[in-house]
């Protein structure tokens, strides 16, 4: 299996068709470590992951893009977060206890895909978000992209819990072509792609294999990692505005200030020497 977490742009240049694809080993085992999601909430969250790598790949400023997934089912958020750089991290919420035997279509209920797009540059913040459609979370993905960009779009995503593997395709707007079939060829030719082949074989294989008849020009590619850093200066800058007093309190009443990260996963722990420092008293 490849181990370079990647994402390669490509273009048929014989067509008004451009393409994506993505491939994420070590990132996606960082985000999944010591989670313990069950297959079907790992399935989701590789979908959203892997969406919302492709529209970060797009972005033309400092910045992120935030992806929510808000619904009413016993997975009530699924949340990922891809920034300028491609650094990705991400986390699933649940109500009630996820199996295996959990079907992943079901598990979200009705709700909504909410996008948030952010540039520190400027300080602006874009929000925009369309109801879930369908019962694929995949195909309510592509009804988003339909939505927002008004283009023939076609997304194909694989996941376990090594890989997460994706192909996006889409039709370029107003470019006359003389093979007006070639959208609906290509789309043919890559639903046959298998999930060990959009999760196991390099970029150069892949798109050979699908595409050997077409002339593709493929652009060099990006990497990706996942980062979630640790913050605990901000968690003692929380205590010192919640004050000494009350700050001992918690302390007293639990023995030990916890804080839980859930985007990251890890806990922040203050003892009463912590607090010492940080409130400037021995």
């Amino acid at each position: 299996m490849p181990t370079q977490d990647s994402i390669q742009r490509f273009l048929f240049k014989d067509h008004a068709i451009r393409g994506q694809r993505l491939l994420l080993n070590q990132a996606w085992l960082s985000m999944l470590k010591d989670r313990h999601y069950p297959t079907p909430l790992q399935q989701l969250l590789g979908e959203l992951t892997a969406f919302n790598v492709l529209l970060a790949n797009g972005i033309k400023h400092q910045g992120k893009i935030t992806l929510q997934v808000q619904g009413q089912g016993p997975v009530n958020l699924l949340v990922v977060e891809v920034n300028h750089q491609l650094k990705l991290k991400g986390m699933a919420k649940t109500n009630q206890p996820i199996t295996d035997q959990n079907d992943a279509d079901a598990l979200l209920g009705e709700g909504q895909i909410l996008l948030s797009l952010e540039n520190t540059q400027t300080d602006h913040i874009y929000q925009s978000y369309v109801s879930r459609e369908g019962e694929q979370l995949v195909g309510s993905l592509e009804h988003f992209l339909s939505q927002s960009e008004q283009l023939d779009t076609r997304l194909w995503i694989s996941v376990n819990d090594q890989a997460v593997g994706a192909l996006y395709l889409q039709k370029m707007p107003d470019i006359e072509t003389s093979d007006a079939d070639a959208w609906d060829r290509i789309q043919h030719l890559a639903s046959t792609l298998k999930d060990e082949e959009l999760l196991e074989l390099d970029n150069e294989t892949l798109l050979t294999r699908l595409f050997h008849e077409e002339v593709v020009e493929v652009f060099e590619a990006k990497p990706l990692a996942y980062e979630c850093n640790q913050d605990r200066e901000r968690v003692a800058t929380m205590l010192k505005s919640l004050g000494e007093e009350e700050a001992r309190t918690l302390l007293q009443e639990q023995g030990e200030i916890v804080v839980f990260n859930e985007m990251c996963n890890y806990h922040e722990r203050f003892n009463s020497e912590d607090l010492d420092n940080l409130f400037g008293t021995q």
